[in-house]
């Protein structure tokens, strides 16, 4: 059985392995680029932070999805009720009308 790479603390998903710190750093690292980049022809603050934002939400998505995606074990059963409990009893919907009424 494989171990997850990552363990979900919150909202968020901590690397537990190897492969998952490599993909936090290289994610790390082409924000770090993208800001050097990005800052090196802006004129203010805002220019940079608009600038790095579309870049900074896509890779953080996409590492959220892969991390959400590394951490779920394959073969998850969405049945709620367990195989070891009974169907519920069938109830009647509809009263019944009797002969004594």
């Amino acid at each position: 059985m494989k171990s997850p790479l990552f363990t979900r603390v919150g909202w968020f998903y901590l690397p537990c392995s190897v492969v998952g710190c490599v993909l936090y750093l290289l994610a790390a690292g082409f924000c770090a680029t993208v800001f050097v980049a990005v800052d090196r022809h802006s004129h203010s603050v805002s220019d940079t932070a608009y600038g790095v934002y579309p870049f900074f939400v896509a890779t953080f998505l996409l590492l959220d999805w892969i991390a959400q995606r590394l951490t779920e074990t394959p073969n998850q059963s969405l049945d709620p009720m367990p195989a070891s409990a009974s169907p519920p009893a069938k109830q009647e919907s509809w009263p019944r009308l009797g002969a004594d009424h």
